[in-house]
């Protein structure tokens, strides 16, 4: 017996896809900012931010980098609690959009994230910039979960 694809299968399978692929992304990376390397990895995004230099000058490379790590690990908490809670998981997923909209922001504010531009030719990304560039994708899904939220806690009234 052959399944039949279908627009609603699609976007349903999309959305789940989708809400667990931004938890898992989130809860991933913000575990890795408990790693030396990635303090490492992160300074020259969190050095050149306007956003985050009180907190740098206040908290340091490590707490800081520590703080981020604990903040998405909860946010990617609130996202995957989806089905159960649709209050918390549209809160999580409005802040995840938070999140994305200020590492995007390091795109401006990192002079790493652009290679030298030869002269007459546009800029290029250099590997972190190429690394930030993902966040519109996953700024994107956050704003689809929070809508996805929203529609559910709607539709149970």
């Amino acid at each position: 017996m052959a399944t039949r694809l279908t627009v609603g299968g699609l976007r349903s399978g999309g959305i789940i896809a989708t809400r667990y692929g931004l938890a898992l992304n989130l809860l991933s990376i913000g575990r890795l900012k408990f790693e030396p390397y990635e303090v490492e990895n992160i300074r020259p995004l969190i050095v050149s931010s306007p956003l985050t230099k009180k907190a740098l000058k206040r908290l340091g490379e490590n707490k800081l980098a520590r703080a981020i790590g604990l903040t998405e690990i909860a946010i990617g908490g609130m996202v995957s609690a989806g089905r159960w809670a649709p209050r918390v998981s549209a809160a999580g997923s409005l802040l995840a959009a938070g999140v994305f909209a200020v590492t995007l922001s390091f795109l401006v504010t990192t002079p790493e994230a652009w290679q030298v531009r030869e002269r007459g030719r546009e800029p290029k990304l250099s590997p972190a910039g190429q690394f930030l560039i993902k966040d519109v994708v996953l700024l994107g899904a956050s704003l689809v979960t929070a809508a996805e939220s929203l529609d559910s806690i709607r539709q149970s009234r």
